[in-house]
């Protein structure tokens, strides 16, 4: 039975004031402190005062990119405030982007943090079509200075250094005063080429007097002339850039190749323009992605990938659909996963790379944001009755104690149907975070069988368990440890008085097998059907998982296959196959 204690301080609680003064001097706390912190001030239940922000900021060592990166993309339906905008943004690339391309600001907080932001960050920010007009006018002051290589983040915030404002005052929007850049030995490309023959020679005929057409009018000052008419009217009106003015053939690229880091964000593009894509990360899912979930699902396992589809908006050569492929790359000396190198062409005719956006994605998106409604209640209601149990506010008589505690345990049998759900969510939105790690098997199962020794005591069952003390699992271990505990927690719940619970490990062909005995009582379901019994089938059944075994085995089932394994359902027994890590005494060790 999991202890709740820690919930009655930080997690039950949504204020600011318990959250600041929280314990976050261990990993855990700080971990806590930060998502808590980040939920409250992102969907408004709390201010950004200095206090919080800066809070934020020291706790930002602490945490392990890839919570901050969870954070960053959990702000992607709520409408975050300038300044946690803005600690963001002071974040890496990969971990600014989803909070840049969702963020919904002012326009003077907009224009407040362009000077702040790299050029990858305004780069996501100009392929946003829902912006201001001034922001956009800030942005395009920003343009030729993003592309200047070794610029410090001071000579960003001007373009003509010293003499205009890099980003003019929209209306009663704040001006971003000049920096003057300082002088060095860098000689400019014009200044060389002033010497070149062919460019003294235009320089003569520019100053000598110019020359009319045939027809009496000069080429050249018709040209300017018309130049400033279109951008004269474009001010004015608004109107667009006429075709007819710049007849330029269309062109399409038909194949470029990639490189990204170890974020999975391309950071080399070589073929077609480079803005579209650089920045664009492997790791997008859901609504609004440029890459569909293939090459994100390969990204989490670290595993190569082929026909991937990628849409690119635009009109650049790069602009509309793409099959990509690409392999791992790992370093030679250490192991480390370094990226990717890939490549990209246009679909076949009997092809398509349009994204799968017909399935209900809009679905588990909201059921998540659900599910997140829900937790906070439900943690708030156990943690209550936990201080009614344990009398932390005065004496109690023991009949309100005993219910106190009866509602402890139906809400921590509540909280594990969220985290269900949850999951379920996050595995049909491919946005289940994992990460690899070695786990040791046999320690794991004698741990999970030890939580349920109450449960299998009031079914009069009994779990025996025998595992292989070398074998080691691949896989994430918070998924691995959730997956057999949820597993065999199902098959206990099922079993007859008396009777006895097999789960035997052992490794083949690089596997980990983990082979549980069916219950009698499901005796009468044929293998598929199991994954159909609902919740209705088993109401007076006691410990019965709260939303049916159907949708726990089903759940497992899924999970497996997010792991790089599988869940095979027989008639007298349940199968389950994970990668298998290469232990020490086998002569290599694992690393990932």
């Amino acid at each position: 039975m999991r202890h709740l204690k820690g919930i009655c301080g930080l997690r039950f609680d949504d204020s600011l004031e318990t959250v600041l003064s929280a314990d976050m001097s261990t990993p855990f706390g700080a971990q806590s402190a930060w998502r808590q912190l980040v939920d409250l001030i992102g969907r408004g239940r709390a201010e950004a005062t200095p206090e919080a922000i800066a809070r934020l900021r020291t706790l930002r060592g602490a945490v392990p990119a890839a919570v901050r990166a969870a954070s960053a993309r959990a702000l992607a339906d709520a409408t975050p405030p300038a300044a946690l905008v803005r600690v963001f943004t002071e974040d890496d690339a990969a971990i600014a982007a989803p909070v840049l391309r969702t963020a919904r600001l002012d326009e003077r907080d907009w224009i407040g943090l362009l000077p702040g932001l790299s050029s990858v960050g305004r780069s996501v920010l100009r392929h946003r079509r829902d912006l201001p007009a001034g922001v956009l006018r800030a942005l395009q002051a920003f343009g030729s200075v993003d592309f200047v290589l070794g610029a410090s983040p001071e000579a960003l915030a001007t373009v003509d250094a010293g003499h205009e404002p890099a980003v003019r005052a929209s209306e009663g929007g704040p001006a971003i005063e000049p920096v003057p850049v300082s002088e060095s030995s860098f000689a400019s490309i014009a200044s060389i080429a002033q010497g070149l023959p062919v460019v003294a020679e235009a320089l003569r005929q520019q100053n000598a007097p110019p020359t009319p057409a045939a027809d009496g009018t000069f080429e050249i000052a018709d040209l300017v002339a018309r130049l400033d008419a279109f951008h004269r009217e474009r001010d004015e009106n608004g109107a667009p850039i006429q075709a007819e003015m710049f007849a330029l053939p269309p062109v399409e690229a038909r194949g470029f190749q990639f490189e990204t880091d170890a974020s999975g964000t391309i950071r080399w593009i070589e073929g077609v323009s480079r803005a579209p894509l650089i920045g664009l990360s492997l790791d997008q899912v859901g609504e609004g992605a440029a890459i569909d979930g293939v090459a994100s699902g390969a990204f989490r396992r670290r595993s190569g990938f082929a026909n991937a589809r990628l849409v690119v908006a635009g009109t650049s050569d790069a602009a509309g659909q793409w099959r990509i492929s690409a392999a791992p790359v790992f370093d030679r000396a250490s192991g480390r996963f370094t990226g990717y190198r890939g490549s990209a062409r246009r679909p076949r005719v009997e092809e398509s790379a349009e994204l799968s956006r017909d399935r209900g994605r809009a679905g588990p998106d909201a059921l998540r944001q659900l599910v997140h409604e829900l937790r906070t209640p439900a943690n708030a209601i156990a943690g209550f009755a936990e201080m009614i149990e344990s009398e932390m506010l005065g004496p109690v008589p023991p009949v309100y104690r005993g219910r106190a505690g009866a509602i402890r345990d139906q809400v921590h049998a509540l909280l594990g149907a969220i985290d269900d759900i949850d999951m379920a969510a996050r595995i049909d939105t491919r946005a289940l975070d994992l990460r690899q790690d070695a786990v040791p098997l046999a320690p794991l199962l004698a741990r999970i069988v030890g939580d349920l020794a109450p449960l299998a005591d009031l079914r009069s069952a009994t779990i025996d368990c025998h595992a292989a003390p070398d074998l080691v699992i691949a896989g994430d271990d918070r998924a691995v440890e959730r997956l057999i505990g949820r597993l065999l927690a199902t098959l206990v719940a099922s079993t007859e008085a008396g009777e006895r619970i097999g789960v035997a490990a052992r490794g083949e062909d690089m596997q980990a097998v983990i082979v549980f005995d069916r219950p009698r009582s499901l005796a009468a379901y044929a293998a598929e059907g199991l994954l159909r019994i609902d919740a209705e089938a088993e109401a007076e059944q006691v410990g019965a998982p709260l939303l049916g075994t159907g949708f726990a085995l089903r759940l497992a089932r899924n999970l497996a296959g997010e792991l790089g394994g599988s869940l095979t359902l027989g008639d007298a027994a349940l199968t389950l196959r994970l990668p298998a890590a290469v232990s020490a005494g086998m002569g290599q060790a694992f690393s990932n």
